[in-house]
């Protein structure tokens, strides 16, 4: 099979491949798979860059230590013998003027001023849900972007839907889980204001009146082996003195 590898510390990999029955794709041939070599930045970036690829995902040892069930080696030949599980992941996007884009994780309006908060306004599904908000930001996380930032700012995860969460406001107003049909629009009434998806290069600003449009991607991100590369015991060994996720939680 033909891949596409990307990450870091790819010398520690390359003379594995052969394990899966892969090569990597040259100039001119088209890859099947993108293989990630690295962390959760790996990842993100592999679903923005490849959006029609389905990836497979591959913690870097170097950085982040790997139990005995999950080495390299393993999950190579694991993947050959067919015993790697394919995952869809709904994605979001956000979108302001004609700039659009898509995470894997969150999108999240930002204060481009750290010094000064941003106001801005929420509509959702058209209806007016807050007038006037004044904080650092507020983004829009999928399902499996819920244990990342929109944890740190909610303390809270969820399992199905979109989630909607406002960080460091000071107006009372609810963190909300969504249908994933909904659409949202954030106004900014001061600002300006910096939009981010996932660690994209790309961060458009955002001006004082423009609107940004928050909801689920019309794409969908394919993930070989997302139970492997989120494996509890690997991260107890990453974080030794961190709380365990939640018993069945694979994302």
């Amino acid at each position: 099979m033909k891949i596409r590898l990307v990450g870091k510390n790819l010398e520690d990999i390359r003379p594995l491949l052969a394990l899966a029955d892969f090569a990597e794709a040259g100039e001119g041939e088209t890859p099947e798979l993108v293989v990630t070599h690295g962390g959760d930045g790996a990842l993100l970036g592999a679903a923005r860059d490849y959006p029609q690829l389905p990836i497979l995902p591959v913690r870097d040892a170097r950085t982040a230590p790997l139990c005995p069930r999950h080495e390299c080696r393993i999950q190579l030949e694991a993947f050959r013998a067919g015993r790697t599980r394919l995952l869809p992941l709904p994605m979001i996007s956000g979108a302001v003027r004609d700039v659009t884009l898509h995470a894997l994780n969150d999108v999240f309006l930002h204060n481009m001023d750290r010094s000064s908060a941003l106001r801005y306004r929420v509509r959702i599904n058209g209806e007016l849900y807050a007038n006037e908000v004044v904080g650092d930001g507020v983004g829009l996380a999928s399902v499996h972007g819920s244990t990342a930032y929109y944890k740190s700012i909610t303390h809270s995860i969820f399992r199905v839907g979109i989630g909607l969460a406002f960080s460091n406001s000071t107006e009372e107003v609810s963190h909300l889980v969504l249908s994933e049909s909904s659409v949202i629009e954030i106004e900014v009434v001061r600002g300006p204001g910096i939009l981010i998806a996932d660690n994209s290069p790309v961060r458009p600003v955002v001006n004082e009146g423009e609107i940004v449009t928050l909801r689920q991607s019309d794409r969908t991100a394919r993930i070989y082996g997302l139970d492997n590369f989120m494996c509890p015991a690997c991260r107890a060994l990453r974080h030794p003195g961190a709380n365990p996720r939640p018993v069945g939680w694979t994302f």
